[in-house]
């Protein structure tokens, strides 16, 4: 009766018979008439293989698979089955296996007039839809990315994920997965509250329709689940996660950010005691080779951004930042001196190269008692490494996070 109608993995391995045999001719055929025979030696052998061989036996494997899922979904501990198909099923999705699904579904409308299954399979798109919603929200001032997004996430929501998944869910990592948390989580309650559907069919929100009536009530509470779960979770983690240009678009909003800068000045990025440059014990820093600018012995473990612009450089041992403000001015914030050698230890950043950054950002978190304990001084340099010349409004005196009117532009 069913055939190999939703079977995905007789094709999959009469694929792999195909390919073995062209490279099989190809590679012992001559090349004038390869384009004649290796074609005509590999499609008819291998059509006549997937019949006879790798089509039965890929057929007794879905169907054995088919046999697990109908097994757990109709056993005692159903709801645990459904935890883990609910979590799974989006990544089957991505490797072409949730097509083998309608066969199981088939089996249960056959056996018991309706499936626990199908309803199972649209509460994962309205979670994977969720998740990009989430993302819709947070990056609504990011023009590009809603592009994507928002026809994503509508797609989703009439049951097909792939533009969801690939475009958004994947790309960040972090949703998509948050997406599968959010469907198993609306699985469980589907398989406890006895959801059938009478029929399959279209999936995502409009997949109440092919739900049994009596059903309907306890589907439209697991549908929540699917996007409340989801939703909060991702705008939850996102705006940890998220780079500033993720969330505002790096070039719709660079000349916003940067224009910025002109009018807010320049503010201390740390709590310490300022001191000129030529006081720093580093001969780099002192003979102004990379740039004239000042330092400060840091007291404080928060240091912020002294200006809005965009992160040109950031070390992967966080111990230093270049930013570039809106009139190409460069500033390089050198955290302590051989700090590079803590090798990340003691400093804790998330920023990237790329991001940008508004005037009082924080840009690290310094464990100062961690860095005095490796014998590294806590002077820290502030470069102006686009060749600009400063002079210190305050020197060798103590100033604190944010403190405007520390150095003037010369």
């Amino acid at each position: 009766m069913i055939g190999y109608q939703a079977q995905v993995i007789p094709a999959i391995l009469a694929g792999f018979v195909l390919v073995y045999l062209e490279r099989f001719w190809r590679k012992h055929s001559p090349e004038a008439i390869s384009m004649i025979i290796v074609p005509f030696l590999s499609l008819v052998p291998a059509v006549i293989i997937a019949h006879t061989v790798v089509g039965p036996i890929g057929w007794k494997i879905g169907a054995f698979i088919s046999a697990v899922v109908y097994g757990g979904l109709t056993s005692s501990f159903g709801w645990l089955f459904a935890t883990v198909f609910g979590f799974l099923y989006a990544p089957l999705v991505i490797t072409g296996l949730h097509h083998m699904t309608n066969a199981i579904d088939l089996q249960l409308i056959s056996d018991f007039s309706g499936t626990i299954l199908w309803p199972m399979i649209a509460l994962s798109n309205i979670a994977q839809g969720s998740a990009v919603l989430a993302m819709v929200f947070l990056q609504k001032n990011n023009e590009k990315a809603k592009q994507v997004s928002i026809p994503s996430m509508i797609s989703a929501y009439l049951g097909v994920t792939e533009p969801a998944m690939f475009g958004v869910n994947i790309k960040y990592g972090f949703p998509f997965f948050v997406g599968m948390v959010g469907s198993a989580c609306a699985a469980t309650f589907s398989v406890g509250s006895g959801v059938m559907a009478n029929s399959i069919g279209v999936g995502g929100l409009p997949g109440i329709l092919s739900i049994n009536t009596r059903y309907m009530l306890s589907f439209a509470v697991a549908m929540l689940i699917a996007i409340v779960v989801p939703f909060v979770i991702t705008t939850i983690v996102g705006k940890k996660k998220l780079s500033y240009a993720d969330i505002h678009g790096k070039e719709a909003n660079r000349k916003e950010s940067l224009d910025e800068t002109a009018a807010e000045g320049f503010v201390s990025s740390m709590t310490g005691k300022i001191i000129s440059i030529e006081d720093v014990p580093d001969k780099v820093f002192a003979s102004k080779a990379m740039g004239d600018g000042f330092a400060v012995e840091l007291t404080g473990k928060t240091v912020i951004s002294p200006v809005s612009g965009e992160v040109m450089m950031a070390y992967p041992t966080k111990h230093a930042f270049g930013i570039r403000t809106h009139d190409n001015k460069e500033i390089l914030l050198h955290i302590g001196m051989d700090t590079v050698e803590l090798g990340g230890k003691g400093f804790e950043s998330t920023l990237r190269a790329g991001d940008m950054i508004t005037q009082g950002d924080p840009i690290v978190e310094v464990d100062l008692e961690y860095v005095k304990s490796q014998g590294k001084s806590l002077i820290s340099p502030v470069i102006l490494t686009s060749g600009d010349k400063v002079k210190l409004l305050k020197v060798n005196q103590d100033v604190k996070i944010g403190e405007k009117d520390i150095i003037e532009f010369e």
